[in-house]
């Protein structure tokens, strides 16, 4: 018999708070918010919101609830305000109502300079903020979320915070289904799931309690911190492990027991993703099958990938300005920026997917404007957006891309086999590779990237959306490649992650704006009002700093 995709779930939402959802990939988030919003009907038991049976009730229950889906639900060759127009027809919004609606909503979202631009042009911010509006012109008393901060940069995930925060304080219920776990942080309760069952409803204070005085900060060299990570990860002691700048951040077991070995580590202040990690039995440790698979990238001096003065124009846009840096053989570089930044661009064009308009991108010391397929034979690269087959099976995509790289025979019938193990896809085979869980998405498309072992590998925001799991799972994996020689590009708006990186460099409309190690960034911006800034303080204060110099200088000040 097939498992539940909800499983005998009861809980009370409390009015007039932001309830967080979280957990891991098919947990049952969605499925709960499309129940909640009366576009599932349930199997057994009922659900009421305010009030009103989804079923019984569904035509009022669509005039008090306002829903915004995973994946961007607007018309992408619709222009904003045409979008608006639709959803406000489909809400019976006339005349004055409809004057102000559309009023109130462009300035709270700051969409009016853009009403005439097509949605499918909109950075991700923009879409998710659009979204929102649409979402809220019926002035609904209970706001669905789910994911709605998927592939959006630091700032705009702040702002979408802020709006949401102060509709609250208007008294609207808020249920946010999220992956990213310091939003579930700030969130009154949380409903946390694993496989359709309801593993805990309540503050995330009250979660987060269960690994207090479990958590510690270790110190390490920087040119180790990796093999240490891992090794610290073995132990059978120790449920969870990051890497934080020069740091590494352990979650314990309750049996863990603190010797002269330990006399070192510093105990830090738990948060609610270590508590999260540890409900749910511990991360999926630091070993890497895919590393271990990897044959040793030989030493050479020529280094794998080199940027130099990368410009890209469309027509009077500039997308990529004189960009340049030189990445070393094994190393994690991140490419950080808001959306629309110019990681995207700049990352197609190292991967020789567009021709720069100025500059050079080198791979291996091959310039992909004259050497383009010797080049692209040392590259494995993953989008941004699912970028696979999607009415093929997960077995037709893999045999499709083993086949694009040219692998053969045996080789190529191992390899996917290979393929199908490290990355648990067994279950999935017959599946067409749309409809996975996002989670198998990523495996697959990074499964599909690594099938001819290459030198250099581009990840554009390769977690985007997945759940802290799975999120670690990807990490040992890209640190198990650097460990054995793999070069490394890695775009992400998640900022905890970026700490992996070796260096970065922070893009900000088209231009670099800031490079170093995470360490490096965050001193930059250090303060006695800011003595401990996090990665994503960095980010912001270092974007806010350009923004200011800028409007200095066009008012001369």
């Amino acid at each position: 018999m097939e498992k539940p995709a909800l499983d005998n779930i009861t809980a009370t939402i409390r009015q007039g708070i932001i309830t967080g959802l979280v957990g891991p990939d098919a947990a049952g988030k969605t499925t709960l918010i499309r129940l909640m919003a009366g576009l599932l009907i349930p199997s057994a038991g009922d659900i009421q919101v305010m009030g009103l049976n989804t079923i019984k009730d569904a035509d009022r229950l669509h005039e008090i609830i306002g829903y915004m889906p995973q994946k961007f639900g607007l018309y992408e060759d619709l222009t904003v305000i045409e979008n608006l127009n639709l959803f406000a027809d489909l809400q019976d919004l006339k005349g004055a109502e409809r004057k102000a609606a559309f009023e109130d909503m462009l300035k709270f979202t700051s969409l009016k300079p853009f009403i005439y631009r097509l949605a499918g042009n909109l950075s991700g911010g923009m879409k998710q903020k659009l979204g929102l509006a649409c979402a809220l012109l019926g002035r609904p008393k209970v706001l669905l979320l789910d994911e709605p901060t998927v592939g959006v940069d630091p700032l705009s995930r702040r702002e979408l915070w802020k709006m949401v925060t102060g509709l609250v304080h208007e008294g609207i219920s808020v249920v946010w289904s999220t992956s990213y776990l310091d939003e579930a942080d700030k969130c009154q309760d949380v409903l946390l799931l694993n496989e359709g069952k309801l593993l805990f409803n309540g503050p995330p204070k009250e979660l987060t309690k269960r690994v207090e005085g479990r958590v510690f900060l270790v110190n390490v060299p920087l040119k180790t911190r990796r093999r240490d990570l891992k090794e610290l990860l073995s132990r059978h002691d120790v449920t969870d492990g990051l890497l934080q700048g020069n740091t590494i951040r352990l979650v314990c077991s309750p049996s863990f027991h603190r010797g002269p070995k330990e006399s070192q580590w510093q105990p830090t202040q738990p948060r609610f993703e270590d508590a999260f990690v540890d409900v749910l039995g511990g991360g999926p440790g630091g070993a890497s099958l895919l590393a271990d698979k990897i044959p040793t990238k030989k030493e050479n001096h020529i280094p794998p990938i080199q940027a130099e003065h990368l410009t890209k124009r469309f027509g009077n846009f500039t997308a990529v300005n004189d960009i340049s840096f030189t990445i070393k053989r094994g190393e994690v570089f991140g490419l950080l920026g808001p959306n629309g930044a110019g990681k995207s661009t700049t990352f197609k064009m190292l991967c020789g997917l567009l021709q720069p308009t100025m500059g050079k991108a080198l791979v291996s010391g091959l310039d992909l404007k004259t050497a383009s397929s010797e080049a692209r034979s040392r590259i494995g690269y993953m989008a941004q957006k699912f970028s696979l087959y999607s009415d093929l099976s997960v077995k037709e995509n893999l045999d499709f891309f083993s086949g694009v790289y040219g692998l053969i025979g045996n080789k190529r019938k191992n390899k996917i086999e290979e393929m199908i193990t490290i990355f648990d896809l067994s279950s999935f085979l017959d599946d067409n590779a749309g409809l996975l869980p996002l989670g198998y998405k990523q495996r697959l498309a990074l499964a599909c990237a690594l099938m001819h072992e290459p030198d250099v590998l581009f990840l554009d925001e390769p977690t985007s959306g997945v759940d802290p799991i799975t999120r670690r799972e990807f990490w040992s994996h890209i640190n198990g490649m650097a460990e054995k020689g793999v070069t490394i590009m890695v775009s992400t708006h998640f900022l905890e992650e970026a700490e992996y990186c070796d260096r970065i460099s922070l893009i900000y409309q088209g231009m670099s704006i800031a490079s170093g190690t995470p360490d490096d960034l965050k001193d930059s911006v250090k303060t006695k009002e800011m003595p401990n800034p996090t990665l994503e303080d960095a980010f912001i204060t270092l974007i806010e700093q350009i923004d200011a110099r800028k409007a200095n200088e066009r008012t001369g000040s």
